[in-house]
């Protein structure tokens, strides 16, 4: 087993893409701490043999406790995937002041944070590997998202500069970015898409999701996975400072 010893932490991975990385980890023998707002997330970690952290990453405060609580489980964090995220959906001159703050924090100042707290004992151990779900809104914008995409454009940098910075130590940091995938916070995002948009719900999936991509259906968070697991596998221990397509094809053009 790829990750056996290995104490991971996954945020936001209750459900979608964060839950299916949580149980590829777990799969391949490592120890996952399962971090989700929900309490229903629990259950997710009861599943897979690991154990359960909330904390609302738009607090500052409760983000530092998450990361301090992660590494005196097992004493370190060997993985740190920075997954949790949602979307707000609105026009910049509509977007509400609050809600574009909150979700930098989630979506930017969490993460680093959380790399803050792993990173001495990544040092420590010689090992390391922080990845960071980021999208392919990272690298390309759409309208209507403009909270999201300076998020995501922002976790990418610091994913490259903690590359740069962590390398000697044997930590690589890598960004994933894929496209629409098949999850509840996509499914979410339907109904506001249509309403931002004027169109009707039906047609949001082919003339928004879809219509840049190549392959036109969404990936499943199990694709997503595959590609977390490589990457914090030895197999990829002189891969770092990377931003990693899964896009169907939407950035060919």
């Amino acid at each position: 087993m790829e990750l056996q010893g290995k104490v991971a932490l996954v945020t936001g991975a209750g459900s979608g893409i964060g839950r299916a990385i949580a149980a590829a980890f777990a799969r391949e023998g490592a120890q996952v701490i399962v971090h989700d707002l929900r309490e229903e997330a629990a259950e997710v970690a009861q599943a897979i043999g690991g154990t359960f952290l909330r904390a609302d990453l738009s607090d500052a405060e409760q983000t530092r406790r998450l990361g301090q609580q992660a590494v005196a489980w097992r004493g370190r964090v060997d993985i740190l995937v920075n997954n949790a995220g949602y979307q707000h959906i609105d026009p910049i001159e509509t977007f509400p002041d609050d809600e574009w703050q909150r979700m930098i924090q989630v979506m930017l100042v969490a993460p680093f944070l959380l790399s803050k707290a792993v990173i001495a004992g990544m040092k420590a151990a010689r090992w390391g590997r922080i990845i960071n779900i980021a999208s392919i809104h990272g690298l390309v914008a759409s309208p209507f998202k403009s909270a999201y995409i300076s998020a995501k454009h922002g976790l990418i940098g610091l994913t490259r500069t903690a590359a740069l910075e962590l390398g000697e130590y044997g930590i690589t940091v890598n960004a994933i970015c894929p496209a629409y995938v098949r999850t509840p916070l996509v499914e979410s995002q339907i109904a506001d898409q249509a309403r931002t948009r004027g169109i009707p719900e039906q047609d949001v999936v082919a003339q928004v999701m879809l219509e840049p991509a190549a392959i036109k259906r969404l990936i499943e968070p199990a694709e997503v996975a595959d590609l977390a697991l490589f990457l914090a596998s030895e197999r990829a221990r002189s891969m770092t400072g990377g931003a990693y397509t899964i896009d169907l094809g939407w950035t060919a053009r």
